[in-house]
C-alpha cells in the first residue's frame, strides 16, 4: 500500500489512535490544495512523539521526518490504529 493512502487515512485536524500499545493525539494539517500535509502524534501518557511532513511534486512524494528516523514514521503511519 502507497503511504499517502496511510496518511489520508488520517483526518484533518485533531483525532486519537493506538500504536503499539499507547494511546496518541494525532494532529493532522493539510496544505498546497492536498499536496502537502503535516503529521504530529503525541503518546497521551508518555514521551513519544511522531512528526513529519509529505510532499507531492510533480515528479515524486517526498516523506520528511522530523528529527526521527523514516522507519519510526512509516512504521507509525502503516501501524496506527485510529478510534
Amino acid at each position: 500500500m502507497e503511504l499517502l493512502s496511510f496518511i489520508e487515512h488520517i483526518p484533518e485536524g485533531y483525532s486519537e489512535g493506538v500504536y503499539r500499545d499507547a494511546k496518541y493525539g494525532i494532529t493532522k494539517s493539510v496544505f498546497n490544495n492536498g499536496k502537502s500535509f503535516k503529521i504530529y502524534a503525541k503518546e497521551l501518557k508518555g514521551t513519544n512523539f511522531i512528526s513529519l511532513n509529505y510532499y507531492i511534486t510533480t515528479s515524486k512524494a517526498l516523506l520528511k521526518p522530523c528529527e526521527m528516523p523514516e522507519q519510526k514514521v512509516i512504521d507509525f503511519l502503516t501501524h496506527i490504529k485510529l478510534k
